[in-house]
């Protein structure tokens, strides 16, 4: 429905984008979308992969250019060239993945492109002075002089907020910001944003997490398929009507397992030590086990290790000590063919890297691993009636959309082409499956799906590695969890016995112990 702009006060509206088209070819990705944002508020947008959210900010910050509608800033009808001319417009873009320069500064990445000069050279310490004054008025504590290879990711993060902050925004986009926090450093940002709000600053907030669109929004829009299906202030809604809105149908947000019995132990690993790729030890003296239909969670911030084990229990990584059995036969050394052969499955973290070819169609990406075995090879020959007779079982079982076995892989959106690496992976029949990041970047209905499906594993008496950063994913799926930390076991928690808190502070590299120590003579602190 189109918006009648004399109706309302442009200049109350930091925002407004009237009837935005965004055609490419095959793809309408935005159809007459109005989005309104009010000066000084926190507005989310959430919707499904493909929904078309990000091409609206992409059009938003000057990335893209709309195929026709108005966009408006502070009651201004501006059209961006590119992101120069929306910085000017002040706006600013936090991406998910971060634009900094590792081996600058954490001042010098703040003013670059916009650097303070004493006559033609570039003055240091203007540049530090501003950057200090900036973080204290924001409350976003940061060492200017830290390099950002040696800073954490929350850090990282109050660098990017800064740097758009220096460049003068009053609109901040920020786009899936606490996909790689700690629950202590996501609470701090909420403080930041709201401290930002506060200061009039608007802020466009892009997330996957319902519960925290719940907490930190005052308005919501909902879009679906290239439209808005809704707009709802936040103290009016609730996650489940979010997420139907999403959808366009009920989902299951809490994750139903069941109890269940382990059986034998599949998997055993012993001190396990494996370097990373600049040599240096990523995982350090790592121990645990994993029996029949059990779930064992991997819990932690990225670049702890976790990539590491999970590429060297899949052979795709050397391991310099400890062992490594399979039922109870030692693995270590094994290549990635000869683990498969074992019957141990894999869906990466990174699908384009390692779980499929993108410009392969569905029908060849269902069978890769085992695509020169009986049934689907003979004597050195592809037996294409089995590979097209095996997609056309998988897609339809699996629910692939379009439900088209010659659609190139890479051509379906995020949420399918998981969909494609799973159906393959359960259709081996793994009696140990490693998941590394089974839910990054999937909307509420894919991930639905895709829990189901590590439930469904577990059933079978399948032996599950899950590596996740989404906590809720990990408490609700994990039958037990363990915490790493620079390469090193935290602790190994049950989800029922641990709090939110706890797992917060073993992530931030605190041992298990310790906060149990802590939490006693607190205790007994409080009873004297």
């Amino acid at each position: 429905m189109s918006i009648d702009l004399s109706s309302i006060n442009k200049k109350e509206y930091a925002v407004i984008m009237k009837d935005i088209v965004k055609r490419f070819p095959k793809v309408l990705a935005n159809d007459h979308v109005n989005f309104l944002v009010k000066k000084g508020e926190v507005h989310s947008i959430i919707g499904e992969n493909g929904a078309g959210k990000s091409t609206l900010m992409n059009q938003l910050y000057g990335l893209y250019t709309p195929t026709s509608g108005d966009i408006y800033i502070f009651g201004e009808k501006k059209v961006f060239k590119g992101p120069g001319d929306a910085i000017k417009a002040g706006i600013g873009m936090v991406h998910q993945h971060f634009m900094l320069v590792d081996t600058l500064t954490v001042a010098e990445n703040i003013v670059l492109g916009s650097e303070p000069k004493r006559g033609m050279t570039f003055d240091l310490k203007k540049a530090r002075k501003e950057v200090k004054e900036l973080s204290e008025k924001y409350g976003l504590f940061v060492d200017v002089d830290a390099k950002i290879e040696d800073i954490p990711v929350g850090m990282q993060q109050r660098v990017e907020i800064l740097k758009t902050i220096y460049r003068g925004a009053e609109i901040l986009i920020l786009d899936e910001p606490t996909a790689v926090l700690t629950p202590q450093e996501t609470k701090e940002l909420f403080e930041i944003i709201n401290k930002l709000r506060e200061d009039g600053k608007t802020i466009i907030f892009i997330s996957h997490k319902l519960h925290e669109v719940m907490e930190i929004s005052d308005n919501i829009t909902v879009m679906r398929l290239g439209k808005v299906t809704g707009h709802v202030a936040a103290k009016d809604t609730n996650a489940r009507e979010l997420a139907n809105m999403m959808v366009g149908r009920e989902v299951v947000l809490r994750v139903e397992k069941s109890e269940k019995e382990p059986g034998d132990t599949i998997v055993e690993v012993e001190d396990l030590w494996i370097k990373d790729n600049r040599g240096l030890d990523a995982v350090r003296g790592v121990s645990f086990k994993i029996r029949k239909g059990e779930v064992l969670g991997v819990a932690g911030v990225a670049g702890n290790g976790q990539t590491e084990l999970v590429e060297a229990l899949t052979g795709l990584r050397k391991i310099e000590n400890g062992k490594y059995l399979y039922k109870g036969e030692e693995v270590s050394k094994k290549t990635v063919r000869e683990l498969r052969e074992r019957n141990i499955g894999h869906i990466p973290e990174d699908r384009f890297k390692y779980a499929m070819v993108k410009e392969f169609p569905n029908y060849y990406n269902m069978i890769l691993g085992k695509h020169y075995k009986e049934p689907f090879a003979k004597n050195g020959f592809l037996n294409h009636d089995v590979i097209y007779k095996n997609a056309d079982i998988l897609v339809k079982r699996f629910d692939v959309r379009p439900p088209d076995r010659t659609i190139p892989t890479g051509n379906l959106s995020g949420g399918n082409q998981q969909k494609v690496v799973i159906a393959r992976e359960v259709s081996f029949n793994p009696e140990f499956i490693v998941i590394a990041q089974p839910t990054r970047g999937l909307d509420v209905g894919a991930i639905e799906y895709v829990h189901k499906e590590i439930l469904n594993l577990r059933e079978k008496d399948v032996a599950v590695l899950l590596v996740s950063m989404e906590l809720e994913e990990v408490l609700s799926l994990s039958d037990r969890i363990i915490v790493m930390y620079e390469g090193e076991i935290m602790g190994e928690v049950k989800p029922d016995e641990v709090t939110i808190e706890e797992i917060g502070l073993m992530m931030a590299g605190h041992k298990l112990e310790d906060i149990k120590l802590e939490e006693k003579l607190s205790h007994g602190g409080d009873s004297n």
